[in-house]
């Protein structure tokens, strides 16, 4: 994990694969009915489903290599692969709808979906991506600060982390929002329209500036530093399966918090964790900048004090700036993994 995010740069990296619909997140019937109703499971084993990692990260490694397995079974549980990870806000519908019950997201896409009567709660942070995430422009672009973007085209995915680094860069520099022109897409939607010009900057983080980055086709004018952005990603956990199942949920954060940090002492390994070809392996520069992002970057922890401060701090930034109607209250859909019983 690590989208999620959305947001996020090892729920991101998981789902280098594919993006996530609806049904995806959900699982196909069979998957769904081998869980069992509710996430129980097959001779008395919890069942816990979680969007299938892909090819990359802690997840993936886990699937591989049995670690996963074996934590959880030692708390009397097993892992149910449900579609693929992908974007928070379908994932969020699917766990509002007990169709899943762990999902990765950044905190700006987890603000939005908490506006619409959800049934899950965050349990886990990972500090805002200091490079992996920023104001994405072709290699060759006069743009050359965030100033320039004034008149000009942003690719952003609404509500999410590509708006919220928009805007927030914006702020920071100064510049009305009203004076750059948004222009909502899909994140999997983006990288065509980008690199035809259609428009002249993209909103991003690593999953899809990697490619790009990678390629030589473009910079970050900006990047999380810059723009001093508090997108953390978080884990999710519906609710229903948090009550009845405690001791599985702190089992999972125990294995993601310690394996996130052998991640990061060692992003390589948890790279082409099942294949180094095809549309999911990452290879040659885009390899590097990978490694690169993913060291720098944060690990699991639990949601301390000072994190939900500035989880605060970004709803009252989305309430200011009109994307969410009002300021979400943040508070009362968190968990405290250590005190979970």
């Amino acid at each position: 994990m690590r989208p999620v995010t959305p947001p996020a740069a090892r729920a991101a990296l998981a789902a280098v694969a594919a993006l996530a619909t609806l049904s995806a997140c959900g699982g196909s019937p069979a998957t769904d009915s081998a869980a069992g109703q509710g996430g129980g499971g097959a001779k008395g084993a919890v069942t816990i489903r979680i969007p299938d990692p892909g090819n990359a990260g802690v997840l993936a490694r886990g699937k591989q290599d049995g670690s996963l397995d074996r934590a959880l079974a030692a708390v009397g549980a097993k892992v149910a692969w449900t579609g693929s990870a992908g974007p928070f806000a379908p994932a969020a519908q699917a766990m509002n709808a007990g169709r899943l019950d762990i999902a990765t997201g950044s905190i700006t896409s987890g603000i939005t979906s908490l506006s619409q009567s959800p049934g899950f709660a965050f349990f886990t942070a990972t500090a805002p991506d200091p490079v992996g995430e920023g104001i994405l422009v072709r290699e060759g672009s006069d743009i050359d600060s965030v100033e320039d973007l004034v008149g000009r085209k942003v690719a952003v995915n609404k509500g999410g982390t590509g708006e919220y680094l928009l805007l927030k860069a914006l702020a920071k520099a100064g510049v009305p929002a009203d004076k750059v022109e948004r222009v909502y897409l899909r994140p999997d939607q983006t990288a065509a329209v980008f690199n035809a010009g259609q428009v002249d900057a993209w909103a991003v983080w690593s999953t899809y500036a990697v490619a790009e980055i990678g390629a030589g086709k473009a910079r970050f004018v900006a990047d999380g530093t810059a723009i001093g952005s508090d997108n953390y990603s978080l884990n999710a956990v519906r609710s229903g399966f948090a009550k009845d199942h405690p001791e599985v949920v702190k089992a999972l954060y125990a294995y993601l918090h310690d394996n996130s940090a052998k991640e990061k002492r060692d992003p390589a390994a948890y790279l082409n964790v099942f294949t180094d070809a095809g549309p999911t392996a990452v290879n040659g520069k885009a390899r590097e900048v990978q490694i690169s992002f993913t060291g720098k970057a944060g690990t699991v922890d639990p949601i301390r004090p000072e994190d939900i401060r500035r989880f605060e701090t970004v709803a009252q930034f989305y309430a200011d700036q009109k994307v969410t109607p009002h300021k979400v209250d943040i508070a009362d859909h968190l968990l405290d993994i250590e005190k979970l019983s």
